[in-house]
Order: C-alpha cells, then structure tokens, then sequence
C-alpha cells in the first residue's frame, strides 16, 4: 500500500512542500490465513507494517531503491496483488468547488484504473463516511455484481 511519508520523516517535510512522499509497503498473507483470521486481523497486519515504517526505514528503502533502482510494473500480472492507494484522511470534498457547487464523487484518473487497485477517500456526505474506489478486471467485477452476500453490504450513490 502507499504510505505517507511526510510525517515519519526527521526533520519533518515542510507542510508546504508540494509533491509526493509515499513508499510501497507489501503486507502478505495466504487465503488459508485471511479466511481463519478474518478482517480484524488483515487490518493489524497492515496496520503493524505501517506502523514500524519511520525514518530509518524510509531511508533505508530510498538507499536501496538508488543501489538498485526499479519502477513499480503497470497492471497486477498475477492477480493476487490488491493496491491500496488515496486516504480518507484527505479533505477531498473541501474547496473543490470550481463554481459547479459540490463535487457529486471524487474518482482517480486513468493511471490508477490498474486491475486490484482500490482507493479510500472520504464521503461525499462528510458524515464520517468512506467512498471507496475499487477497479477490477470485468470479469472480477461481473463475478463480485452477482454476489448477493457482498452486495448487502454495499451502498451505490445515487
């Protein structure tokens, strides 16, 4: 997932530096173990890979990536890998209006519609709500539309 850097950093990224700090942290775990282990514990494997990633960490990862440097690869060749990208932190509703009124949704642009990327950002609604982004290949997609279980749990704007 990406995480950001800005604040892990010592001395701390000025609050107005414009540009990207985020590194690529892999959280892993098998089928086997997310089915015996349910969401709660997906979310404190991820939570205690972000958690350990300070300065030293960022730092070793930018040292490694200059010995040996890479570029992420487009799409999910295997279709095992979900993408984690955006954050409900981010006030993305807040002085967007263009003199349209209120933006209706929030989407990502073309580089982010990759087979298993998902973004979070916050609802429309501003009431604590979370819209959330996911791309899928379309036959993943028709799969998941016809799955009744999954879709109980689902809200579509309207």
């Amino acid at each position: 997932m990406a995480v950001n850097c800005r604040h892990r950093l010592r001395p701390k990224i000025s609050p107005v530096y414009f540009g990207n700090a985020i590194q690529i942290l892999a959280t892993t775990a098998t089928v086997a173990e997310l089915a015996a282990n349910g969401l709660r514990w997906a979310a404190a494997r991820l939570h205690a890979t972000v958690a350990v990633h300070d300065d030293g960490a960022i730092r070793q990862a930018a040292a490694d990536w200059e010995a040996a440097p890479w570029c992420c690869s487009r799409g999910n060749l295997d279709g095992a890998a979900l993408i984690m990208g955006s954050s409900p932190r981010f006030p993305m509703y807040d002085g967007t209006d263009f003199g349209w009124g209120k933006a209706v949704a929030v989407r990502s642009g073309c580089d982010s519609k990759i087979d298993g990327v998902r973004s979070a950002l916050p609802g429309q609604a501003g009431d604590g709500s979370v819209d959330v982004e996911v791309c899928l290949a379309p036959d993943t997609m028709a799969r998941l539309l016809g799955d009744n279980e999954f879709l109980q749990y689902v809200s579509h704007a309207p």
